[in-house]
């Protein structure tokens, strides 16, 4: 059968469209009550000690799985921090993980969130190696969804560490974008994961891509390998702390309204 040329390209133009079109392969809609799926979440506990006291920043959190500090409710995920005391530390707050639940090798991941307020607060969704195949961080790679500051209201970060590339040395990759909004309201925070490019946004607005050098390794580009998401409010720190933690604005919560994975 022959088919006319123009019809031809419109068929291989429809087919190809079809073929690439992602699809749901995870999520939580948390249309439940209670404590988070534990299908789909697990906890990082403590405060990172012995291996990286304050999880290798100074923070002053120490991670439970109480539902004070995470909880579904009313159609959200709530993770909150409180002025507390356990283990000598004086804030306690929550760290979701999916890993060895949720992990993917390339991908869209989107989280509709509400960012917390005031100074001293450090929400972040994110994800790290879940098998760690180049070894501990930042060799194996970080891939910042969404990091936000409370003493920088509205100043979005979305960052790649990797060895080559990291803050410590201060040659993170990272893009930023200011809404002014996002503690009252909510956003969508995303990737697209591609073999050797990430692409950064909210609300479906592109504001960073970061792309493999050609030349890059590992030690450059390590993200072949599967990852998990991360969910939590980090409470001071290194970077959260710079300018103090405000007594009187505990607790303070991130809303997650969903997390979707398509491929």
């Amino acid at each position: 059968m022959n088919i006319p040329q123009p019809l031809l390209i419109l068929l291989v133009a429809l087919i190809t469209a079809c073929s690439t079109k992602p699809r749901l392969v995870w999520s939580d809609e948390f249309d439940y009550s209670g404590y988070p799926d534990s299908t789909k979440w697990d906890y990082d506990l403590g405060d990172g000690c012995p291996k990286a006291c304050g999880w290798g920043n100074n923070e002053l959190q120490y991670y439970t799985r109480a539902l004070e500090n995470a909880r579904v409710e009313n159609g959200l995920l709530i993770i909150e921090a409180h002025q507390d005391s356990v283990a000598g530390k004086t804030y306690t707050s929550s760290r979701l993980v999916s890993k060895n639940r949720g992990d993917w090798l390339y991908g869209r991941f989107e989280v509709r969130a509400k960012l917390p307020k005031g100074i001293g607060t450090w929400p972040a969704i994110w994800m790290l190696s879940t098998d760690w195949a180049y070894g501990g961080w930042p060799e194996s790679g970080e891939i910042d969804i969404m990091e936000h500051v409370g003493h920088d209201p509205g100043v979005i970060h979305g960052t790649i560490h990797t060895k080559k590339y990291n803050h410590i040395v201060q040659t993170q990759k990272e893009g930023t974008i200011t809404i002014p909004d996002c503690q009252d309201d909510f956003h969508v925070y995303a990737i697209d994961w591609w073999e050797n490019k990430i692409n950064f946004y909210i609300d479906n607005v592109l504001y960073h891509t970061v792309l493999r050098d050609p030349k890059d390794d590992y030690t450059g580009w390590p993200f072949d390998k599967r990852f998990h998401l991360i969910m939590n409010i980090a409470v001071g720190g290194n970077w959260g702390g710079m300018q103090g933690v405000e007594d009187s604005i505990w607790p303070q919560h991130m809303e997650v309204d969903y997390v979707r994975v398509y491929q």
